[in-house]
């Protein structure tokens, strides 16, 4: 049905049930000035020369007509007033010929909601208008833009947005065009900006559009004063920019846009009508047109606006933030690295047996190794970027590498952890369950528990890259997201877990120096030796844990006490700690970790004469675990002079003379059958396999553990001892102190050495 409106220069269809409108359907008409064609589901072809040398005509609406797939390459002809042409929510596939329209009006060409619609062709907009022109070409289905689309145009405004498919402008898009001036590319997929014809634009508008990681240079946007973008980042590419007068382009010295500035200034708030039934999208284009262009900002040099701004998360600045951490974060990972790979090939590579602190400590190895790992390639990464951040950001936050470098820093860091209370327990353990053979810890129990350490620190390591939490959030790649309740309480869960880990540590070693010092000395060396070396490895933990414990925790509640900027220092200066002390403190301090490194480098040549020496201590040290060794003699008396601080050659002088008066004495197992053999029976029997403490225990010595036995002297009343004093071995401590050093300070040995 057309209904003919009271205004003759006016044409609604609406509601019709046309399939055709025949060429020359408006002929005759030369007075219509707005063409209405609206809600016809039967509409299918528009033929040529329909809307042709209709001089007055300056409006024309095509839209909700879903079936119409074809609009003639002629069917707009010789429009000269033509300044609004709505095409909206039809079949068609291809962009509307307008080349021969020739408007000698600003137009504004509206093209939107035409899903069919997947290419731009070259010159596609070429002879529209002699004038500038706005082109909105938002929610199609656009997929490609060719070179040159634009030639021959002056673009006041080019609107892509909603093109959910678009994913690249050429470089030579505006080739041959002026303009755009304003340019929207929100909620499309484009992922980069043409390096040319950016000179004119003054406003992007850019939202949502994630894939849009990085920017041209800062030298292409000469006339740009508002930006409105999808990262934080972005905006500190602007943030301290300041333009020259020399770098402004001659856009503002274009006589187009010159010679209007005055006049559209004073008609800068007012409504102009181009029909007396305006729309209120027709409105809407013509107010942008005159509102939008600040052609006023033309006569001075102004800062770019943009947003979103920077927030605390995601400040300007490098990953490092500060020099002298960009240097330290470089020593203290390859410290890290190199002394942890140190101990693995140490410990791999040894030639003795496998025990359950060998094979804890290289699981802690391990795990401090990931952190160096971790902490070297943000150190490169910040190299890469230095200065141009605001580049690489979204490319770095949101892809693979920092995934994988948070998830890194997460595992290592709770296995680590998890690895540092197992050494703990396992150390308490042995020194406190001495005597109770069957609780012994295996080597297979020691994997089982490492197992479920893996397990644990893989799991936990995993919920941000599944949404609990994310490493996106800031360039460190830290699970410092906490904006869900569940992301809060992973983050919390995290913390005090590691606080709980450090209260069983210095609980056990607190332990584990009460129950070592000997109470029949008041104040002895090794008493001091001992607190030293504990106070240590407790301090460490703390130096490590205290301070990011209590800033995250805080930060984790809400109430953040400190910037990330100033995080970073945690994690350059006291994140690391462990990783670097721990090799040292449970492994290359110790005598044994120098016994095997000689024992390897003499494989290639080097320190043959240290290696020798210390293969010759360990073949003595099992000759004295051998109860059958030299006529069934058994070494009696437990030395425990390194304790004292005594040298490893006096030590082992010690124990020759030792062993050459024991089989002089030539005390034998028969001892043990005489009437009043009982004290001394029960103190050889715990001691006979007990070897020297200088080096430390093997634990792994089944022997060593199965005649731990002895009854502490203690325990005896006075009067068998008096009567049973005799037979105590000559010129050795009595035997409660035999039991004491057996059962306590040689299975401490080795963790204190």
């Amino acid at each position: 049905m057309m209904n003919d409106e009271n205004d003759v220069c006016s044409r609604r269809f609406v509601l019709t049930k046309l399939r055709v409108i025949p060429e020359g359907a408006f002929s005759g008409f030369g007075d219509l000035e707005k063409i209405e064609i609206s809600q016809n589901d039967v509409l299918e072809v528009i033929e040529a020369n329909v809307f042709s040398n209709l001089p007055k005509l300056h409006e024309i609406r095509i839209e909700k007509a879903n079936n119409l797939l074809y609009i003639d390459p002629d069917a707009f002809q010789n429009l000269p007033n033509l300044r609004y042409l709505l095409i909206s929510n039809t079949g068609i596939k291809h962009l509307p010929a307008v080349h021969k329209i020739q408007s000698l009006q600003k137009v504004l060409l509206d093209i939107q909601d035409n899903i069919n619609i997947h290419t731009v062709e070259r010159n596609s907009f070429m002879g529209l208008s002699f004038e500038s022109m706005i082109v909105w070409l938002s929610k199609n289905g656009i997929q490609e833009i060719h070179n040159c689309a634009f030639n021959g145009t002056q673009l006041d405004e080019l609107n892509l947005s909603d093109n959910s498919n678009l994913e690249e402008l050429p470089n030579d898009v505006f080739q041959g065009a002026s303009g755009p001036v304003i340019l929207d590319i929100s909620r499309t997929r484009i992922h980069s900006l043409p390096s040319y014809g950016l000179e004119n634009l003054k406003k992007l508008r850019a939202k949502s559009t994630y894939h849009l990681k990085k920017l041209p240079s800062l030298e292409k946007f000469v006339t740009l004063v508002e930006a409105s973008l999808t990262y934080p980042s972005h905006c500190c590419a602007f943030a301290n920019w300041r333009r020259q007068t020399s770098d402004l382009h001659p856009i503002c010295n274009k006589s187009i846009l010159r010679q209007e500035v005055d006049d559209m200034t004073q008609a800068r708030g007012q409504r102009i009508s181009l029909a007396e039934d305006d729309e209120p999208s027709y409105a809407k284009g013509f107010d942008m047109m005159y509102s939008e262009f600040d052609y006023d900002l033309c006569s001075e040099v102004v800062d770019v606006t943009c947003s979103p701004e920077p927030d605390a998360f995601n400040p300007c600045e490098d990953i490092m933030g500060y020099d002298i951490l960009r240097v330290l974060i470089w020593f203290i990972s390859i410290l890290a690295i190199t002394g942890n790979i140190l101990v693995l090939v140490i410990l791999i590579t040894s030639q003795y047996k496998l025990t359950v602190p060998r094979f804890l400590m290289c699981n802690l190895a391990f795990a401090d190794l990931c952190i160096g790992i971790y902490l070297l390639l943000i150190a490169s990464v910040d190299v890469h970027t230095k200065s141009q951040y605001h580049n690489y950001a979204i490319d770095w936050q949101t892809g693979a590498g920092c995934d994988a470098a948070g998830f890194f820093t997460v595992f290592a860091s709770e296995l680590s952890v998890y690895t540092l209370t197992a050494i703990t327990l396992e150390r308490w353990h042995t020194i406190t369950h001495a005597m109770q053979l069957e609780c012994k810890v295996q080597l297979r129990h020691a994997a089982s528990i490492m197992l479920v350490g893996w397990v644990f620190a893989f799991a936990v390591a995993l919920f941000p890259i599944f949404g609990i939490s994310s490493y996106m959030k800031v360039s460190i790649c830290l699970p410092m997201d906490i904006d869900s309740p569940l992301s809060q309480l992973y983050v919390m869960s995290l913390l005090v877990l590691n606080v709980l880990a450090f209260v069983v540590i210095c609980g056990c070693y607190t332990h584990i120096y009460l129950t070592v010092r000997n109470p029949n000395i008041t104040s002895s060396s090794s008493d001091t030796k001992i607190a030293k070396r504990m106070a240590m490895l407790i301090f460490t933990d703390f130096l490590c844990m205290a301070p990011i414990s209590f800033f995250a925790i805080s930060a984790s509640l809400k109430v953040p006490l400190i910037t990330v900027s100033k995080s970073k220092i945690l994690l350059v200066l006291f994140y690391p700690i462990n990783s670097c002390a721990n090799p040292f403190l449970y492994a290359i301090f110790t005598r044994n970790f120098r016994r095997d490194f000689f024992i390897l480098l003499s494989k290639f040549g080097c320190y043959e004469v240290q290696a020798q020496t210390y293969s010759q201590v360990y073949e003595f040290r099992s000759m004295l675990k051998n109860p059958h060794h030299q006529q069934n003699t058994f070494i009696t008396k437990v030395m425990i002079y390194p304790i004292s601080g005594q040298s490893l050659a006096a030590l082992e002088l010690d124990v020759q003379r030792d062993i050459k008066r024991r089989l002089d004495m030539n005390h034998t197992a028969e001892d043990c059958k005489g009437p009043h053999s009982g004290d001394l029976c029960h103190v050889r029997k715990g001691l006979e396999t007990v070897q020297v403490c200088s080096g430390g225990v093997d634990q792994q010595s089944d022997e060593w553990q199965t005649k731990l036995r002895a009854e502490p002297a203690s325990a005896r009343n006075e009067e068998k001892k008096k009567t049973e004093r005799k037979d105590s071995i000559p010129s050795t401590p009595l035997a409660d102190e035999y039991v004491y050093a057996a059962l306590v300070v040689c299975p401490l040995y080795p963790y204190l050495h």
